[in-house]
């Protein structure tokens, strides 16, 4: 069964108020999400290190919200899943597929662009910044992924993509150019064009951060949908409410580690840690948080898992003949 559906039986339309009940299910919740694992993950730009050293495992269907100061690495890790940032130590797998990589004995082999490409097939990615092409309609958008990645015909490409657009309550938009559309708008286009390859991961990179507040609500409303459908989820977001409301997981990081996760009642409204509370009480009363210092990595917390054991070295991309 396809994630739309999913959508299409569990999920009220995504203008519906956000206090609506859900729908009956037909049937058991079916995870139809991949999981994620994250192990001992270390990420450097040149002598800064960003990543030092995360794991975490997302389980199939599960939603996962990170949330930490600017600086602290989350969009970093966000990006590293679907190897958009090759890791510099470390390994990402999804149901047991090592991203970017191919394991041979000690050695990973850096994959090839287009087995890289084929992989992120099954990863969908929201930016905050929307990146939609300018130079084409909604439906384009929506449609270019499978077209170009699958080899899908146009005329079943576009009819799956006015789907999507129906799904996110942008069907009377399918020729409107992006610019023609507000930022809400935009960004549930985005997620259209995310969804258009049956992903089994979905990650949010601050979906709502360059919105006005009044369109905020409407993206949210989408992506709470998604979380009924069973997709595994990453959401990067400042959204205390929302990540309390929608996800399984909260994680709390501050620069480059993890300083606390678990539930969101445990994480958000009992955290464990100083720093953890020390932030959320600079979100709620809307005080900028100080800006993070070139510090040594702090000991790892309470809630930190445990480091991996050393992973295989790594060559150089592989030759693709």
């Amino acid at each position: 069964m396809s994630l739309l559906d999913l959508l299409r039986r569990g999920a009220p339309p995504a203008d519906a108020p956000p206090d609506s009940p859900d729908p009956a299910p037909e049937s058991s919740h079916i995870p139809i999400g991949g999981l994620v694992e994250i192990r001992d993950v270390h990420k450097s730009f040149g002598d800064l290190e960003v990543l030092r050293g995360i794991d975490l495992t997302l389980a199939p269907g599960s939603v996962t919200a990170i949330l930490g100061p600017s600086g602290s690495g989350k969009s970093t890790l966000l990006r590293t899943v679907n190897h958009l940032e090759p890791v510099s130590q470390g390994l990402i797998s999804l149901d047991g597929e090592v991203i970017g990589y191919r394991r041979d004995g000690d050695l990973l082999h850096e994959l090839p662009e287009r087995e890289v490409l084929r992989q992120r097939t099954r990863i969908g990615m929201v930016f905050q910044s929307f990146n939609l092409f300018g130079h084409m309609t909604a439906l384009q958008n929506v449609a270019e992924a499978p077209r170009r990645a699958l080899g899908t015909p146009r005329p079943q490409a576009e009819a799956r993509a006015r789907e999507l657009l129906e799904l996110v309550g942008l069907s009377e938009k399918a020729q409107a150019f992006p610019r023609q559309l507000s930022g809400g708008q935009q960004q549930r286009v985005a997620i259209a064009r995310a969804l258009a390859l049956d992903p089994k991961v979905l990650l949010f990179d601050e979906p709502t951060s360059a919105l006005d507040p009044e369109l905020v609500e409407e993206v949210l409303a989408v992506i709470r949908s998604l979380a009924r459908a069973g997709t595994t989820l990453v959401i990067v977001t400042h959204e205390i409410t929302f990540a309390r409301d929608v996800a399984d997981t909260v994680v709390f990081m501050d620069r480059g580690v993890i300083v606390e996760q678990g539930p969101p009642d445990q994480v958000i409204d009992h955290p464990a840690q100083e720093r953890t509370r020390s932030f959320l009480q600079r979100v709620r009363t809307g005080e900028q948080d100080p800006p993070p210092e070139d510090a040594p990595a702090p000991a790892a917390e309470a809630g930190t898992a445990p480091s991996a054991a050393p992973v295989p070295s790594r060559t150089r991309p592989e030759d693709p003949s």
